[in-house]
């Protein structure tokens, strides 16, 4: 099945596909589908050490095709994603650590976590919402990165299996949590279908206005570390426009094209052919030429070595197209001891733009009592 007959199944099934306000919904939510799941359920959970008391467990999802996602209950985080290349050679297309101390050590740049209250940055660690100010944690150069001192990629999610193939998590996330205001209740299920494809679908309520920003942070090699970087895949973008950063990597507020600049991925193109160009590599926006809240395929990763192709599709405004920069081989407890060195893998996150809070002119983020915010992110694997 193709991510357009996905999409259209997901909305004829019920399920509610939407962004935040310009986005979000007060729509009562049916089940969400699970037609296009594979047969097989989720294994037995591995016991993958513990966190605030609470132990930590990594879930395994299958298909018939022998793919295999494994997921953990802290921070979401998808340890895994086991996909065969062109010769049928199965093997990790995401970076990953050997165990839970490589996952809560200092300076772990997210690998595969998921990231809220708000993902990426907000300036000055502030925003204004209904006249009142708010504070959050300074953890990136001044501002707020990814949620705070522990955002929602250092909690121990509650986990349920649920169908075939799928696991849902839940945490609720309290008001005043890292300085967000109201007591926000979120569901995040992964869904691994028949047709290679991981499904994100993010569901969030709240008791209080709120900004909300929720994505996944998983790095991909698609060589499954048989190169070590990642300057040789093929990216495309469905976006014609990108939103300009300053030197803390803030966006300007500008909406400019990417036409004859190296930020244009409007065809595919490798990704060192002009990565020397963009100071520090690519950890921008891009604004996605697609319909609002509509379930789109706008991005594709192609490696020619192994021959492994992913295509992304989003509900989501934008997308976060990061080059792994700031890998310097120091990380501990890597997956088989590998040195993850700059652009060892790339992030490609679904999401709404950067500083929206205090951006008027940029979508709106701001999710109210009443309301719910949704939003589906596929990741597809083949060959050619």
């Amino acid at each position: 099945m193709n991510l357009k007959a996905l999409s259209a199944l997901l909305i004829s099934g019920g399920t509610l596909i939407a962004s935040c306000n310009n986005g979000a919904s007060t729509k009562k939510e049916d089940k969400d589908s699970t037609s296009t799941t594979a047969t097989a359920s989720p294994s037995a959970p591995a016991k993958f050490g513990q966190s605030d008391g609470q132990e930590v467990l990594q879930y395994t999802l299958k298909n018939a095709h022998g793919m295999e996602v494994k997921i953990l209950n802290y921070g979401g985080i998808i340890t895994d994603i086991i996909t065969a290349d062109k010769n049928g050679q199965k093997g990790n297309v995401v970076l990953s650590y050997d165990s839970l101390s490589g996952y809560q050590q200092k300076g772990q740049p997210y690998f595969g976590a998921l990231i809220g209250r708000y993902a990426n940055r907000i300036a000055n660690a502030k925003f204004k919402l209904d006249g009142k100010e708010y504070s959050l944690a300074a953890n990136d150069h001044g501002n707020t990165l990814h949620g705070g001192l522990k955002g929602f990629d250092k909690v121990v999610w509650g986990a349920t299996p649920a169908g075939d193939s799928s696991l849902q998590l839940t945490y609720t996330s309290k008001d005043g949590e890292e300085g967000y205001p109201g007591t926000l209740q979120a569901t995040v299920v992964y869904t691994l279908t028949a047709d290679n494809a991981l499904q994100i679908n993010y569901k969030a309520t709240t008791d209080k206005p709120t900004p909300i920003n929720l994505t996944n942070h998983a790095y991909f090699n698609l060589s499954a570390g048989k190169d070590s970087n990642i300057l040789g895949h093929e990216l495309s973008l469905k976006a014609s426009r990108y939103t300009p950063v300053n030197d803390k990597l803030i966006p300007t507020g500008k909406l400019d094209p990417v036409k004859g600049t190296p930020m244009d991925f409007t065809a595919p193109k490798k990704i060192g052919a002009d990565i020397d160009k963009v100071k520090g590599g690519y950890d921008h926006n891009w604004v996605l030429d697609k319909k609002d809240n509509e379930l789109e395929t706008i991005a594709t990763l192609y490696d020619p070595t192994s021959g492994r192709y992913m295509e992304v599709a989003t509900t989501q405004p934008g997308i976060q197209f990061y080059t792994g920069n700031f890998l310097d081989g120091t990380l501990a407890n890597t997956r088989g001891g590998q040195k993850y060195g700059q652009h060892a893998a790339l992030c490609l996150e679904t999401q709404h733009f950067p500083d929206s809070p205090n951006q008027p002119s940029f979508p709106s983020v701001v999710l109210k009592p009443g309301e719910t915010f949704s939003q589906t992110t596929v990741y597809k694997f083949s060959t050619k």
